[in-house]
């Protein structure tokens, strides 16, 4: 029997990126769809009805609290069978607004990390955590995607009826297939921004944020380009943090060394173009980026974090290095600049184990024990 569902994150530009799958097949099921999010919803598949709300990043925000009415009405007024949560913001807000409605659909909050875990500073931690805890009673499902969050979330039992691990959204490795052509746009990257066959290239595609912690490779560019390490680093992506970066880049004289190609849509052409994926993220729910630099057989360096530590086996596949430790992830550059061949067997390492994350095998998993189950249920 079909089922009327509200599909819901932060930003429908989340939903475009990563959702598109599981919501073709929600949709082939006969289900009526509601997908709701900030920004833009071109580009959402047919069939699906958008519903714009003005979620703003900042927790505190008054603006938030009125989504949260705005959705106790929507949610007593379309009478949803199930609430599907994505992304820590619009998770929170959506759940305190289905308390506030009285009703009771079936809510499955699928964790893209907590954004708090044992080193987070108390105060914070305080506050992100008695969130979850409000909104437990009407959180039916929690899924998670790395060790740490399956950890939190037993000890502070922030479910209902579930808890379930899953292996992140699953990857789509055919975007990510080496041919001519992505071959051919890698060595046309390469001509335009002047790198030679000597330089070590480094690449992180992530929203520019403190959460992504760009400032920190801004940083250790310089001290590489101190230690005559010839470096080039290239930061894909757009965020608030976006012109900060590219400023202290200047200030601290390595922009000639750090690209900022803004967004982009192909992602294959950077990951070819490198020798190295390399993230500094302070925390991390199973992180795509390092997933797509896996596929293109990328080895990575990464910080110490959850997530991180899910997928990337120290002196296997990458280099894992305490979060804001410079020398340290200096060194990890370091060892990898120096010795190819250990590039080549850590990035066909990652190859084979990123294979177990890829979206064909993820997504029918995901549908079985986050949808059709409990769905059945209900009927």
């Amino acid at each position: 029997m079909a089922k009327k569902i509200l599909y819901v994150a932060s930003t429908f530009g989340h939903l475009k990126t990563f959702h598109i799958p599981y919501l073709q097949v929600l949709l082939s099921q006969g289900n009526e769809v509601h997908v709701m999010g900030a920004g833009d919803p071109a580009g959402l598949p047919d069939g699906v009805t958008a519903i714009p709300m003005p979620f703003e990043k900042k927790m505190t925000s008054w603006g938030n609290f009125k989504c949260a009415f705005r959705i106790r009405n929507l949610v007593r007024k379309e009478r949803y069978d199930l609430v599907s949560l994505h992304t820590s913001l619009a998770a929170f807000f959506t759940r305190l607004g289905i308390m506030l409605s009285g009703r009771r659909p079936w809510v499955i909050n699928t964790v893209h990390g907590y954004l708090f875990d044992e080193n987070t500073p108390w105060n914070k931690r305080i506050i992100l955590l008695a969130a979850e805890k409000l909104t437990r009673p009407v959180t039916d499902v929690v899924a998670v995607m790395n060790q740490q969050d399956e950890q939190i979330a037993q000890k502070y039992h922030l479910y209902r009826t579930r808890l379930i691990s899953i292996k992140g959204m699953g990857v789509d490795v055919s975007r990510f297939e080496k041919n001519e052509a992505t071959i051919a746009a890698a060595e046309s990257l390469r001509r335009t921004y002047s790198f030679s066959p000597q330089e070590f290239v480094m690449v992180c595609a992530a929203e520019f944020s403190d959460r992504k912690n760009q400032i920190f490779l801004v940083r250790a560019m310089r001290r590489l380009k101190e230690e005559g390490i010839p470096c080039r680093l290239i930061l894909v992506g757009e965020g608030d943090q976006f012109e900060r970066i590219k400023s202290l880049a200047v200030r601290f004289s390595v922009r000639k060394e750090i690209r900022f190609p803004g967004y982009a849509q192909d992602l294959a052409p950077y990951f070819y173009l490198a020798d190295a994926g390399v993230s500094a993220s302070r925390i991390e729910g199973l992180p795509f980026q390092i997933m797509e630099a896996m596929v293109c057989g990328l080895p990575v360096i990464a910080s110490k974090v959850k997530g991180h530590e899910d997928l990337i086996e120290p002196e296997v596949n990458g280099l894992l290095f305490d979060f804001d430790d410079e020398e340290a992830f200096c060194q990890a550059v370091r060892k990898l600049y120096e010795n190819r061949q250990l590039r080549e067997k850590m990035g066909q390492a990652g190859k084979k184990k990123v294979q177990r994350y890829r979206l064909e095998k993820v997504l029918p998993e995901n549908m079985k024990n986050l949808y059709e189950e409990p769905l059945q249920k209900q009927e």
